[in-house]
């Protein structure tokens, strides 16, 4: 028996979307990122599925060598909207150093990342559509998470990567 993929209906894209975000809502990202590979098949540019699978990929994030950050870089880099691009810029390297610190990295390590993250969602934030607050909200929640990866016990400022490990600022 020969084992194939099969193609989805263009008018199952909708539902097909609602899955994704139902999967990822069950913390299932694996299968949500199996959806939106399905639909990017038939719609290359499809951006509710670009997003999806680049947030997909980031929710697999574990702090270790093996996560996606390259591929998710690429596919919220396809998105067509320059705010979006920005926006999920940040949010892609904040959750990579979300990752790192759930793994054991020191914390001071992480400052660069979240410091680029900052850095990205200032520059969403000059193009944000009207009544979009979205990076405002991720900014803060990024000053916070300074907050905490600094203090007396935090070690020195310099980022102590190992080759590798440190996403392109």
């Amino acid at each position: 028996m020969e084992v194939t993929l099969k193609s989805i209906s263009a008018g199952g894209i909708a539902e097909a979307l609602s899955k994704v975000e139902t999967y990822r809502y069950l913390n299932q990202p694996e299968e949500a990122e199996s959806i939106c590979q399905d639909i990017l098949a038939i719609e290359p540019h499809n951006q509710a599925a670009l997003r999806q699978l680049a947030l997909s990929i980031t929710d697999q994030f574990t702090g270790s060598t093996e996560d996606r950050f390259g591929e998710s870089e690429g596919v919220f880099q396809r998105l067509a909207d320059p705010y979006e691009r920005q926006y999920y810029a940040g949010l892609l390297r904040e959750r990579w150093a979300k990752g790192q610190l759930r793994a054991g990295r020191p914390p001071h390590t992480l400052r660069p990342a979240v410091e680029t993250a900052l850095r990205y969602f200032a520059e969403a934030e000059k193009i944000r559509p009207a009544g979009n607050d979205d990076a405002i909200l991720r900014w803060n929640r990024c000053v916070r998470l300074l907050q905490g990866l600094t203090g007396p016990d935090s070690g020195p400022e310099q980022p102590g990567f190992e080759h590798g490990d440190s996403p392109p600022v």
